[in-house]
């Protein structure tokens, strides 16, 4: 009877859920505490569904499960909830992937990390694109695979017991289908085109979750919400997944063209579900390939502290995983000049002898920077000695172009044509508008050759761009050019006002200059006036000065003003607070209390002037 109760509140939800639950990349911030993700949208779920209550209005106002669709979202949230609930277990015990390859290698990132021993059984075959080799030899991730008829032939040998994870991985037609087994730690549940489902099996593995998690929220994505829904309709039909024919190829090669175009290069574009699951099969592409051809010496990955967070704690991720990977700090901001910096940094890595790989962002994340790129493509072909004397490994520039992806930086004759140089950008911003999750990557000539190693690696992690992604992708890339254009002229101008109306407060954004070059980014930062006596009072009144701002913009204009962590929308206006995004882990020291604002070409500008004139008068 509880069965069919929760499968009737399911298919009731499904036909009254909010569009949003299928639409948005992003969520709100001022109804999200990241402390209680999925858990704050899962106690106040359950409570409607003991209420039997599915109306929209009150879906609608249930808290934000997690910020970015990318860590997980409502209808990921529901899918594990009424997973966990068909096998009585708790919800937190289930998490469902895009990537099938993905839970797989949460667990032995795990296991490695604690000297576990990992046995994966399977039944049919491995997936085609799960290279054991690679993901031993690469990763450095130890295990054993035994293939078996079904999960009631699965036998742990006594020295995993307290000492490691058995694994049981399974093809499924239908969703929700989870033959438990005691002795079974991880279930894996693949769905061809959707993705999969882990299961945590025992109080005894409750302490791996929070960590595939973790490898979730990093190295891949959950499964989309379009996904999720065909994931749920099975689940309460309780029949096979019913796939919709789609146009991927035709899509994936418009979107390809596009890219080549967009970017000026000529090599094949890599698309991926995200910006971090492309930077993820980067960086594992570029350590294969120096394993390969400079066996034996240290690798180094250069990345500013006050990056992006996402990308500081995924190039610190992979180097605890390997001892020859090593993570050198690259400081950019707080008057470090990153040209210098790169220049220094180079100069020690060559007389190492090691393998630099430089990951930066141009513009800087959330100053809004440009390096002197003269000095920078000079800094970058210089060519170093080792401290023997012998020709240093020249490196590769890892560009996050995310903020400004019109820039032209790799085609031939551009700025950062004559050295090695990959560029990427996270697809949920200008390429897709905020439609969809989603991230590529380009090379220049000179870096072309380093495309299959990072390709081999995106397929290994089955991190490609869903056919979804493909779809939204093609529509929304050929006006991006167009709609940087139009978010840059309301942000000068919005810049610009905010100079006349508050001349106290800073403002990080290009220079009319910079902008004359082609960097026209639409977000800026805000570094509001403050007073006090002490440096913690002052502190203090600016922390709050910025979410009595956000507030205000978010109540009076609540249509086009949101509290999320976002830029490149399609509409309105997003308004963060870097420090406190829950995207990053970034130190405490080089965090930096300052708003950040991502305008849109489509909004009512002379509402928000309005609104924060109204501000000013208030302070």
């Amino acid at each position: 009877m509880e069965d069919n109760k929760m499968i009737g509140y399911i298919k009731n939800v499904l036909e009254n859920m909010p569009t949003d639950w299928l639409s948005l990349t992003t969520h709100r911030l001022d109804i999200y505490d990241e402390k209680l993700a999925k858990t704050q949208f899962l106690e106040q779920f359950e409570k409607l569904y003991n209420e039997n209550n599915f109306e929209t209005s009150a879906l609608s106002s249930l808290p934000t499960a997690y910020d970015y669709i990318r860590l997980g979202h409502p209808l990921s949230s529901v899918l594990e909830w009424a997973v966990s609930r068909w096998h009585n277990l708790k919800p937190e015990s289930v998490i469902s992937f895009s990537s099938k390859t993905a839970p797989i290698l949460a667990i032995l990132r795990k296991n490695l990390l604690e000297n576990k021993h990992t046995q994966i059984n399977y039944t049919d075959e491995l997936p085609a694109f799960f290279d054991s080799e690679v993901v031993e030899h690469i990763y450095g991730y130890k295990f054993e695979l035994k293939k078996v008829e079904s999960a009631a032939d699965v036998t742990a040998p006594n020295s995993y017991r307290g000492n490691g994870s058995i694994v049981f991985i399974s093809q499924q037609a239908a969703v929700g289908n989870i033959d438990l087994n005691s002795g079974i730690d991880f279930f894996i549940n693949l769905h061809a085109q959707l993705g999969s489902v882990l299961v945590a099996n025992g109080a005894s593995n409750e302490r791996y979750i929070s960590e595939i998690q973790h490898v979730r929220r990093r190295e891949t994505i959950a499964m989309t919400p379009a996904n999720c829904l065909v994931a749920l309709k099975s689940l309460v039909t309780q029949s096979p997944v019913e796939y919709q024919k789609t146009n991927v190829e035709t899509d994936k090669s418009t979107v390809l063209n596009l890219l080549t175009n967009i970017t000026g290069t000529t090599a094949k574009p890599l698309v991926a579900s995200s910006g971090l699951s492309i930077q993820y099969a980067i960086m594992m592409g570029l350590i294969h390939d120096a394993m390969e051809n400079h066996s034996g010496k240290a690798i180094k990955f250069i990345v500013p502290p006050n990056c992006y967070g996402g990308t500081n704690d995924q190039a610190r991720r992979v180097a605890a995983c390997l001892d020859h990977v090593e993570v050198v700090d690259l400081p950019v901001d707080g008057g470090n000049d990153m040209v210098q910096s790169i220049d220094a940094v180079l100069e020690k890595i060559a007389k190492e002898d090691a393998i630099p790989y430089i990951i930066a962002e141009i513009p800087t994340n959330p100053r809004v920077e440009v390096p002197d790129l003269i000095k920078l493509k000079a800094v970058l072909s210089k060519e170093r000695k080792t401290a023997k004397g012998g020709v240093a490994i020249d490196p590769v520039f890892i560009l996050d172009q995310t903020f400004c992806p019109n820039v032209l930086f790799l085609g031939e004759g551009e700025i950062l044509s004559t050295m090695r140089a990959i560029s990427y950008a996270s697809g949920s911003k200008f390429p897709s508008g905020g439609k969809c999750t989603a991230g590529y990557c380009v090379a220049n000539n000179k870096a072309e050759g380093l495309l299959k190693k990072i390709e081999q690696h995106l397929m290994l992690c089955d991190n490609e761009a869903t056919a979804l992604q493909y779809e939204i992708l093609a529509k929304q890339l050929p006006s991006m050019n167009q709609r940087i254009k139009d978010a840059y002229r309301n942000t000068r101008e919005f810049v610009n006002f905010i100079h006349k109306t508050l001349p106290e407060a800073k403002i990080n954004f290009v220079s009319e200059e910079l902008a004359e070059q082609g960097f026209t980014p639409s977000v800026f930062s805000l570094d509001l006036p403050t007073k006090g006596n002490t440096d913690a009072e002052r502190e203090a009144y600016k922390r709050a000065l910025n979410h009595k701002l956000i507030n205000l913009m978010i109540t009076e204009i609540p249509n086009e003003s949101k509290y999320c962590v976002s830029y490149g929308q399609l509409k309105g206006c997003y308004w963060t607070i870097p420090a406190t995004s829950t995207q990053g882990t970034t130190k405490e020291g080089d965090k930096d209390y300052i708003a950040r604002v991502a305008l849109s070409g489509n909004m009512d500008l002379e509402h928000h002037k309005k609104v924060f004139s109204d501000f000013v008068e208030s302070i």
